[in-house]
């Protein structure tokens, strides 16, 4: 099992990520709660990662924090839940955002998350209340965001943002409306930046 890696960013493209140590590349999926914590291509990093093993694949999944990683892990546990759904669910929300939505049954807010049908939303309902009580007071990826400095403004950064969404399971049509709205929010903003609000409004809770 690889529980952590650590070593020199490469490639940056949500959900994928991928980091050299000693000159082997890890292809390594991460949410956008981690997206918004690492620093910039060429920087060091180290990442908390689960391999998910498969009959066709093996894939990897890094987390910025340790209690991100245990969350994942919860979320998967789930009935009906996978780690590609359970990365949307991470990367639409912070931890204590999670937790809340679980502790007040907010289903409504659970089911904008691409992928949770109302069934699944009523499952980590029943199955996380208890489990998730202890990440209520985690830190969210929308305040590390908030102190983190921003990266340089790319003239794609409008096409990252919504390849992006799309890799976390939007349909290209609601990414691309919801990562336009984002530009007339905030034109300046680089992709991360996009990407944080875009999902901000298409989850609201």
């Amino acid at each position: 099992m690889i529980g952590r890696i650590t070593g020199r960013i490469v490639e940056k493209q949500p959900p994928f990520v991928v980091v050299d140590t000693q000159g082997v590349g890890y292809e390594i999926q991460a949410p956008m709660t981690t997206f918004y914590k690492l620093p910039e291509l060429g920087a060091s990093c180290t990442l908390h990662t689960h391999l998910a093993i498969s009959e066709t694949a093996h894939q990897l999944f890094g987390f910025a924090d340790k209690s991100d990683r245990e969350l994942f892990r919860t979320l998967i546990k789930v009935s009906g839940v996978g780690p590609k759904m359970a990365l949307g669910i991470l990367s639409g929300m912070e931890a204590a955002t999670i937790a809340r939505c679980v502790a007040q049954d907010n289903v409504a807010a659970l089911v904008k998350v691409p992928g949770v049908g109302k069934k699944t939303a009523e499952r980590l309902v029943i199955e996380l209340r208890d489990k998730l009580a202890g990440f209520g007071a985690e830190s969210g990826a929308l305040a590390a965001l908030e102190q983190a400095s921003g990266a340089p403004v790319v003239a794609d950064a409008r096409d990252d943002a919504e390849a992006a969404l799309i890799a976390l399971g939007y349909k290209p049509a609601d990414a691309t409306k919801a990562i336009g709205s984002a530009h007339k929010q905030s034109p300046d903003a680089n992709s991360q930046e996009l990407i944080r609000l875009a999902l901000k409004a298409m989850i609201p809770v």
